[in-house]
Parts: structure tokens; C-alpha cells; sequence
């Protein structure tokens, strides 16, 4: 059988290989999923699924033309974060790393100090983001907080996206240093105030990462397979949803995984609120790092509580202890279904929460006000569905539904529609878009099926 391409989703739990013609005839043609052999060698847990692919496909041969891949797998995209003002640069440097589907293990603002380094080097990053300072203001912090990242010769990119007059000294001192081929100068990320210049960063972001992806045990040999664009898994989820607001409008996507939970919305603030929301970025992810469904099924249901979680599934301690005990990343069994279904829905609840902002009662001298703070989403109008657990148990929009009932303080929603996945592709076309953006538009719109 012959097809135009495969792309990869490795992820902590699962490797999914899915099938796409993206030519003539633009379609889903199937997908596989086998385990992540992460403490092996990766890519004997995608070859295994390219095997399995075959009989998903009914097929003796699968020939094909290009592989994309992303990847998720052995703890993802690690950064670490540096810049001025919290509040400022280093928020705009966050969102940035973010959106690129990264997870932030360190973040600074100020000088490094001594512990800042240490802790820099112990988590031991993929990547090192260094902004600081709006274009032609304080030069002197983002600049000093480079030389010191410099100094302890990590051997991975550093992406300098900081106050532009720092460039001709930056380029003047990295010319006689060891780094200077792991150094990448972006745009400033936050070039004056209030504005969040996140693309230059996330495509920087996007480059390195294909070019250094050797963190998870055979992962340099992936690249042996793969022929085309590699890139973060949440990050490839973000373009997808880029993709889908040209068509849908203002969206909310909730990704549920086996080892985090990502949220990410485009969308801007109402009228209403807008004064008070000014640098809140269009485009935004976070993620719950320690909440999924299977890999982190423990910290969740520690979350919940065994006590309310036996409750909840109206069974015995005991017989919860058992079903975990025998917790598979794919639910067999009508209970471990309803189990998944119920930590499905705390990891939803817990990412929705810390996503979306609220409304507060503050009292003046003029009498009491309502105040926004955080994220609004009143303007979304499209909610749409990601993930094994969310795509794969039945009325899992009934959480959402839930979710928006009991949260009239927050900025949710007034009027929307739940769409799902259905083909479970967002991570495969956002990869894909780097190269075929109109191929993954229409993949996309075949695949988000109208739930309620």
C-alpha cells in the first residue's frame, strides 16, 4: 500500500502512528498505537505501531513518502526561563516557551543568583530562554543573566529574545565562545510594554528542538525515521488550535494525557474587561505537568482522595486499590472506564480552574466592584476535545457541561459548542502545518466532529 505519509505522536505513555494521504485526496486513512518504550529505545515502540498500523490499514505493505513525528516522551520539552520583570518579560518569555509546548522547570526574573544557576544546571535543560528588558531600556540584567548561562557550558541552544541593543555586544562576545553554536538571537519577546511578541520565539523554539531532540532514550534514532518536521507534542496541539481559530473563531481546547493536562485558548478579553486585561496574550497554554490519566494516574487520585473517589465510583477501598492496581493505560472493563471518566474529569476541573480567570468583589470608596483577573473567556464560543481519555469515553462533554455550571465567579464561556476530536489527529496536523497548512486545515474540519 502506498500512502503520502505517517506522522508520530510519542508520548510518555503511548507512540500513535497515524496515516494521511495530503495530496490529491486529503485524508484520515487510520491509526495505530503501541507502548512507548521510553526506557529502552523509543523507536521500538514506533516501529511496533507501524507494524500494527498494517493491519489497521489491511495492508501486507506500507510504503510512504514522508514521516513527521512529535513527541512528548520522557518528560518533554524541558526549559528554563529568565527575564526582568515578572510580570512582564518573564510572563511574555513563559507564554512563549508555553504555547511552543515546552514545560518551564525554572523560571527567573532579575539577576540569576548563584541558586538560580545551580538549580539551571541540575534540572538540566533542553533548551535555555533568556529575555529581559523592552527594545532600548534596561539592557544591562538580560545581557549579564546570558554571559552567566554562558558560563555554565550547557551544551544546548540558549535563544537570546531580549532588549535588541544588546545584539552587537551579544554577537561580539559569543564569536570567542565555546557556545556560540548553541546561541539563537529572536526578536524581543516583550518589545514594549503591554505587547507579547510570542511567533519568533515559538518557531525558534520549534527549530532547536528537531535539531537537539536526544533526550529520551533513542530519540537520536528517530530522526533516522523520520524525514520531515519533528516537534513538541503540545506545542504541534497549539498549531492546530492557530489553524482552527481561522475557521471556528474564538476556541478553547482541552487535551487530557496520560502524563499532563494542557489547556490552550485563542481568544481576547471582552469589552468589558478589556481595560483590565492589557498583556493578556491572544494565544495561551498551560499545562498541569503532574495530572494525566495514567503515567500521573497516582498524584490525581491522591487529588481526589480515595475515600471520595470510592464514593464517587460507589465502591470499596479495597476494590479501588484493586482496580488501580491492574490500571492499564487503555480501560477494558466498565469500571476502569467510569475510574478513567472520574479522573478525567479532577484533571479538567484542577486545569480549568488555574486556566481560566476570575471575577472578583473588590469594595472602594465608591462602593463594590466586580474586578477580572486572569484569563477571560467569555468569548469563546467553540470548545473542542483532545485527548485518549476525552475522545474515547462516552459523554465526556458532560464534564464540561458540569465544569461551566458550577463556576458562575469565573470568566467562562456564555455560549458554545463542544466538539470532539474524533479522528484524534490535533497533534498530527498542527506538525504537519509546518509544511502543509491547508492539508491539516482539511483534515482538521473532517476530523472535530459537533458533540453538543
Amino acid at each position: 500500500m502506498k500512502i503520502d505519509c505517517l506522522v508520530a505522536e510519542i508520548g510518555s505513555t503511548t507512540t500513535l502512528i497515524s496515516a494521511f494521504n495530503i495530496h490529491k485526496d486529503i485524508k484520515y486513512l487510520g491509526n495505530a498505537m503501541a507502548s512507548t518504550t521510553v526506557d529502552t529505545d523509543v523507536t521500538e515502540g514506533l516501529k511496533e505501531a507501524v507494524q500494527l498500523l498494517k493491519s489497521t490499514l489491511n495492508t501486507q505493505s506500507l510504503e510512504y513518502d514522508e514521516m513527521f513525528a512529535s513527541s512528548s516522551a520522557a518528560g518533554g520539552l524541558r526549559m528554563s526561563v529568565s527575564g526582568l520583570v515578572y510580570e512582564m518579560t518573564v510572563k511574555a518569555a513563559k507564554q512563549a516557551a508555553s504555547n511552543a509546548g515546552a514545560n518551564i522547570h525554572h523560571i527567573s526574573a532579575g539577576d540569576l543568583s548563584k541558586d538560580d544557576l545551580e538549580q539551571i544546571k541540575d534540572i538540566n535543560p533542553n533548551i535555555v530562554l533568556v529575555s529581559g528588558g523592552t527594545d532600548y531600556g534596561e539592557k544591562n540584567v538580560a545581557y549579564n543573566n546570558l554571559i552567566k548561562i554562558e558560563g555554565l557550558n550547557l551544551d544546548v541552544p540558549i535563544i537570546y529574545a531580549g532588549n535588541v541593543d544588546n545584539h552587537y555586544r551579544i554577537k561580539k562576545y559569543f564569536s570567542n565562545s565555546k557556545q556560540r553554536a548553541y546561541l539563537t538571537i529572536v526578536e524581543n519577546v516583550y518589545p514594549r510594554v503591554d505587547y507579547m511578541n510570542i511567533n519568533p520565539v515559538r518557531k525558534a523554539i520549534y527549530t532547536k528542538f528537531e535539531e537537539h531532540i536526544i533526550h529520551a532514550k533513542g530519540m537520536h534514532k528517530i530522526k533516522e525515521m523520520v524525514n520531515s518536521n519533528i516537534m513538541p507534542t503540545p506545542g504541534s496541539v497549539m498549531e492546530s488550535a492557530i489553524l482552527m481559530h481561522e475557521f471556528l473563531g474564538h476556541l478553547l481546547v482541552i487535551d487530557v494525557g496520560g502524563a499532563t493536562t494542557d489547556i490552550h485558548s485563542i481568544t481576547e478579553p471582552s469589552e468589558e474587561y478589556r481595560e483590565h486585561l492589557e498583556g493578556e496574550p491572544f494565544e495561551k497554554r498551560t499545562v498541569e505537568g503532574d495530572l494525566g490519566v495514567y503515567i500521573n494516574h497516582r498524584n490525581v487520585v491522591n487529588s481526589i482522595g480515595k475515600t471520595a473517589l470510592s464514593r464517587k465510583l460507589d465502591i470499596s477501598i479495597d476494590k479501588l486499590e484493586t482496580l488501580l492496581k491492574n490500571y492499564k493505560y487503555k480501560p477494558n472493563t466498565q469500571e476502569e472506564r467510569v475510574l478513567v471518566f472520574e479522573l478525567t474529569r479532577h484533571c479538567v476541573e484542577i486545569a480549568l480552574d488555574r486556566h481560566i480567570g476570575d471575577l472578583r468583589n473588590i469594595y472602594t470608596s465608591g462602593g463594590q466592584k466586580v474586578i477580572p483577573d486572569g484569563r477571560d473567556l467569555s468569548q469563546v464560543n467553540h470548545i473542542v476535545l483532545t485527548g485518549g481519555s476525552l475522545i474515547n469515553l462516552e459523554n465526556t462533554d458532560q464534564i464540561i457541561i458540569d465544569y461551566l455550571k458550577k463556576r458562575p465567579k469565573k470568566m467562562i464561556p456564555k455560549h458554545y459548542e463542544i466538539h470532539v476530536d474524533q479522528d484524534y489527529i490535533l497533534s498530527s496536523a498542527g506538525v504537519l502545518s509546518l509544511k502543509y497548512q491547508q492539508a491539516a486545515t482539511q483534515l482538521i474540519k473532517q476530523s472535530i466532529h459537533f458533540k453538543g
